[in-house]
């Protein structure tokens, strides 16, 4: 299958290696690269050679290529996402899939009744701890859920936010919700399901200059009882690795950048480690990209066996109306109930 890029910027490493790696056994064929600066593209050490252009009507144009990755600013998503669909490219999308969850509704719509696969790339999904602790709740390993707790307590310099655009609502949408704490919000509710009423509070720290929020609380509260509380940041040095943790009626299971640990009731216990970095601290590429190559393997699959990826376009809309729940929550001062609506 071959496949196009469009974006080359500071997240754009994990996808060139594991398009290298797909590659290398033989399930794609990585065809272009596209960015709009001629110097940065030109210079740019690829694993692979793919064919270079600062025009995304290149890949348009190539009947040959079958799907794409967009790796380029949040607020580019709804149009980058619109030409390709409409071209008959297949779409894989890093997150979020816009900047508002109404553009994020409108790339699914487009991608449906284009006929084309959506893709988002939330990678954390994909993990071999993570999937391990999908398949225990499956088999009710845990019993019933009664409390969880989600922490993605990261660090980020100035540095990284004096970057124009960066920590917007015009590019980026948000701020540590939109940008960090969404891996870890979209892992805790493949788990929990969607709450049904959340509570938050959310603040722009003393230790950044930024539009939006560096710090959040939050209470969220599900169907049957369950509590969760969310506590996310980027004003915690050095950074340190996402967590989450379920308290069920049969056992306790936490999960740790990749590493799960747990005891059940009836003594046993349960250990996965991948023993791979985070991206929690100043740099946020410090981590392996096995998570980001099986994504995109599961994507390359979907569409040659014509069913839905592990990790949808419709399956990321939750994450975002839950964010948008938690600011408008802090804004108001009170308990807001999502708005679970896809259309």
């Amino acid at each position: 299958m071959r496949i196009a890029v469009i974006g080359a910027g500071m997240a754009s490493a994990p996808h060139f290696q594991s398009l290298a790696d797909l590659q290398a056994e033989g399930l794609l064929t990585w065809e272009w690269v596209v960015a709009r600066d001629a110097g940065r593209l030109a210079s740019l050490q690829l694993p692979a050679q793919p064919r270079r252009s600062t025009r995304l009507q290149d890949v348009l144009d190539d009947a040959g290529v079958k799907a794409a990755l967009v790796l380029t600013p949040p607020n580019t998503h709804l149009d980058i996402a619109r030409q390709l669909a409409r071209a008959g490219k297949h779409v894989l999308v890093e997150k979020p899939l816009d900047i508002t969850t109404a553009g994020a509704r409108e790339v699914v719509a487009i991608c449906a009744a284009s006929g084309v696969q959506l893709a988002v790339m939330l990678q954390h999904r994909m993990a071999d701890a993570s999937r391990q602790l999908s398949n225990l709740l499956a088999n009710g390993q845990i019993g019933q859920l009664i409390s969880a707790s989600a922490s993605a307590r990261w660090w980020r310099p100035q540095s990284y936010y004096d970057e124009p655009g960066r920590g917007t609502l015009a590019r980026d949408g948000g701020g540590v919700l939109m940008t960090q704490a969404i891996h870890t919000l979209d892992l805790l509710l493949q788990y929990t399901g969607r709450p049904v009423e959340v509570c938050a509070y959310a603040q722009t720290s003393p230790a950044h200059r930024m539009e939006c929020e560096d710090t959040v609380v939050a209470i969220l509260r599900f169907e049957g009882g369950a509590m969760a509380t969310l506590d996310a940041t980027t004003a915690a040095q050095p950074g340190y690795p996402a967590c989450i943790t379920l308290n069920g009626t049969h056992g306790s299971m936490t999960l740790t950048e990749g590493n799960l640990m747990g005891w059940l009731t009836d003594g046993q216990h349960i250990g996965v480690s991948a023993g791979h970095g985070s991206g929690s601290g100043a740099d946020p590429m410090a981590f392996h990209h096995g998570a980001h190559r099986a994504v995109l393997a599961d994507f390359v699959h979907s569409i040659r066996q014509q069913r839905e990826p592990a990790t949808s376009g419709r399956s990321a809309l939750p994450v975002q109306q839950v964010i948008d729940a938690l600011l408008l929550s802090a804004r108001s001062g009170r308990p807001v109930a999502p708005d679970y609506r896809t259309d």
